[in-house]
């Protein structure tokens, strides 16, 4: 149901991801028709009124007479929907689509209730926009994006429920739709908003949490593996450092090595080692620090749910106000922010990673994890992948928010570069979920090296979870499927699962 008050990230996802349907409120429905009469009282106003009755952007000051208004809007449209490149995912359109739904669904921007009701449809009607990958700034918000999608609204083309890219009147027709033809103010009522950008947030923050979950698993797993001790992970120890994501990943961290009898094996006074490396023991403080950034963002995502971002607004007086509130960097700048946690979460699993394959530090494991040293390469190039992947993450951290360029001559001379900060989070999200796929990979066939030493009831889970799609230890194999069925794990969230922690 989508009200006059703010969606839950929970409702994004099923939308964007479920395919559930939405409905407007009878509150929303109400609060949009009672602000339409507003707009169209104004646009009998013999003054200007932005977006309603002048240009747009640096042409704000041409006056448009009532009789060319609807071709305004939809030549604002067609005109702003010059993206480029590759269409972005599904779940990405349907993300946009129900946040540009949910700030029509406020009453505060102006459009006709049979035109939110129409976007409505097309969500329900499983209709997706083709929305390319390069066209937004982020500032008059995710305008290249928006247009995109509010192009199938008009009867431009779109992909139908089947995955075909199809002209929309015919997809619409299909549905028992039929285009709309956009009154004053509503072309941007339909674009200006933050909703691509704050979509790709809220379906990353969705992923991180899975994710980090899984970082802390695949940290334990690998303490386990290389005969490392848990007693870092103590609670009294961590409270010295009181940050609430370092807290948080050290009790999960414990939680999962409980019981084990690998830990256990080298406990006593005679491990000459002192302490174990920094990626294992300060594994707490680099996951805790990316759950404490998670957190942030999700705040900021809050905020920006319960937002109405639009250009000119209705304010409740009735005035019609210009703002700034379409600008991206509150958003952008937690998703360069997360870009940055992500990275540093890969690193230090990868560096797991390549001490348990370095004979020299891993305590007894046979180099690579080979079968036949020698003949057998063992894991050695899945830890490539996994450096590969990680200095791509490096460079995806590098921040867009920064990266301001001016536009629309030079009235807007300030952008925030949001959706291009999301789109990188994106693929660095997933090569996450690649890096400690890999990560686990490698302990999983660790643990089993060190038998008839047994990992604890959590580690052994996990460890069970994966040979139940790749094999134990042995000769060499095709290594990319099995790396591949891990992620399918991860992103199923089968990992987590299979371990039982809270």
């Amino acid at each position: 149901m989508v009200d006059v008050g703010p969606l839950e990230p929970a409702q994004v996802l099923a939308v964007a991801r479920g395919g559930a349907r939405v409905e407007l409120s009878a509150q929303a429905r109400d609060a949009v028709a009672r602000t339409r009469r507003v707009v169209e009282a104004l646009a009998d106003d013999p003054l200007p009124h932005y977006g309603i009755s002048t240009g747009f952007g640096a042409l704000a000051t041409v006056h448009i007479g009532a009789d060319r208004r609807a071709a305004l809007q939809a030549s604002l449209i067609r005109s702003h929907a010059a993206g480029s490149g590759p269409a972005v995912e599904r779940e990405v359109v349907r993300a946009l689509m129900l946040l540009r739904l949910s700030t029509l669904a406020t009453g505060r921007t102006g459009v006709r209730l049979e035109t939110a009701l129409a976007y409505a449809a097309l969500l329900n009607a499983g209709i997706s926009p083709v929305v390319p990958e390069y066209g937004s700034l982020g500032c008059s918000g995710d305008l290249a994006p928006l247009a995109a999608a509010a192009l199938a609204l008009i009867g431009e083309e779109v992909i139908d429920a089947a995955g075909g890219r199809r002209p929309a009147v015919e997809a619409l027709s299909a549905a028992g739709l039929a285009p709309v033809v956009l009154a004053e103010k509503e072309g941007l009522a339909l674009i200006n908003g933050t909703d691509g950008m704050l979509g790709m947030l809220v379906l990353a923050l969705a992923d991180l949490d899975l994710l980090l979950d899984a970082a802390d698993l695949a940290a334990a797993l690998s303490v386990e593996a290389l005969l490392g001790t848990d007693r870092v992970f103590a609670a009294d120890l961590q409270a010295l450092r009181p940050h609430p994501g370092q807290a948080r990943s050290a009790g999960r961290i414990a939680a999962a090595l409980a019981g084990s009898p690998m830990v256990a094996s080298h406990a006593g006074p005679e491990d000459p080692r002192v302490q174990d490396a920094y990626s294992l023991r300060c594994a707490p403080a680099v996951h805790g620090a990316a759950r404490d950034t998670v957190a942030h963002a999700r705040l900021v995502a809050e905020r920006e749910l319960a937002s109405a971002v639009d250009n000119p607004v209705v304010l409740r007086d009735g005035r019609v106000e210009s703002n700034g509130n379409f600008h991206g960097a509150p958003v952008a700048a937690v998703l360069d922010f997360l870009a940055i946690s992500v990275a540093d979460v890969a690193g230090i699993a990868e560096r797991r990673t390549d001490r348990m394959l370095d004979a020299t530090r891993s305590h007894g494991l046979p180099p690579f994890l080979a079968h036949e040293v020698g003949v057998d390469s063992g894991l050695m190039i899945a830890q490539y992948t996994q450096a590969g992947i990680v200095s791509e993450l490096k460079r995806l951290a590098v921040p867009a928010s920064v990266d301001s360029i001016p536009s629309s001559a030079m009235q807007e001379d300030h952008v925030s570069m949001g959706w291009h900060a999301a789109r990188k989070l994106r693929r660095a999200v997933d090569g996450l979920r690649r890096v400690i796929a890999i990560e686990i990979l490698t302990a999983a066939r660790a643990l089993d090296l060190r038998q008839p030493l047994q990992p604890g009831p959590v580690t052994g889970a996990v460890r069970d979870a994966v040979r139940a799609v790749v094999p134990g230890p042995g000769p060499d194999r095709h290594l990319a499927p099995e790396i591949d069925a891990v992620v399918g794990l991860l992103a199923a969230g089968a990992i987590t699962a299979a371990a039982g922690l809270d």
